[in-house]
């Protein structure tokens, strides 16, 4: 008799904060309305020092898909971001694709859902812009609340999960 397929559900913010603290990771979270873009977020930007980001669910034509995480003022030019991956065409992963394999939905995308990729399908991308800020703003896994995290323990949360994340300038690749 075939095994049946066990399901994983999606990190909690609940546990990803207490996995955080397991791995003796200091954050500061603010509560705030939901946001969906950069531009309604503006005042949570004033509220928490570090970079802020923002953050892309990607699938190419030949069914890769990638998680780029950005500085919010970088420009993500996603031909040149293609290329430089060895990626075919980039399209953004359509929100049931989303949910199944990052466990978030539009709007709540974040550098922290890639614990919910345990089959290892996604690829990692973070900003090497975002990387020259000591601390970074992501949201908590969901989208009324945002997270300041120090960018190195937030690169070693994301290889905790099994991810390597690969650092590129995003602009002009």
């Amino acid at each position: 008799m075939p095994e049946t397929p066990t399901f994983n559900p999606p990190l909690t913010r609940k546990a990803l904060f207490e996995r955080l603290a397991a791995m003796d990771i200091t954050t500061t979270t603010i509560e705030h309305a939901e946001v969906f873009t950069v531009a309604e977020s503006d005042a949570i930007h004033a509220a928490l020092p570090g970079a802020h980001t923002k953050n892309l669910f990607l699938k190419d034509d030949k069914g890769a898909l990638v998680l780029i995480v950005a500085n919010i003022m970088t420009k993500v030019d996603l031909k040149a971001t293609a290329r430089a991956l060895g990626a075919g065409r980039f399209s953004f992963g359509k929100p049931e694709l989303l949910a199944s394999v990052l466990g978030v939905t539009p709007g709540s995308v974040t550098a922290f859902a890639i614990a919910n990729d345990t089959a290892g399908r996604v690829q990692m991308v973070v900003d090497a812009g975002l990387m020259t800020h000591d601390s970074l703003n992501c949201h908590p896994l969901q989208n009324t609340a945002t997270t300041n995290i120090a960018r190195d323990d937030l690169l070693r949360f994301i290889r905790s999960t099994g991810h390597e994340p690969k650092i590129i300038t995003l602009t002009g690749v």
